[in-house]
């Protein structure tokens, strides 16, 4: 199903804060396997799916990257 509304990229600090982790966390948790990771939008620049950053927000303590080796 197509959502409505297009995904939006967040910036590291929006997914800070709506998160309330702090970025060693954040990256340590993505090493991990437990925070989704981070998409390429430029040479220089990343963000995150927001659909993703909901999903582990509904769920932190079980989420699991489903491609994490």
């Amino acid at each position: 199903m197509i959502s409505p509304h297009p995904d939006r990229i967040l910036r590291l600090n929006t997914v800070l804060d709506r998160t309330g982790l702090s970025r060693s966390t954040l990256y340590r948790k993505i090493a991990d396997g437990t925070f989704p990771r981070q998409i390429r939008i430029s040479r220089r620049c990343a963000g995150w799916r927001e659909h993703e950053v909901e999903q582990w927000a509904r769920n932190p303590i079980s989420y699991q990257v489903e491609d994490y080796r």
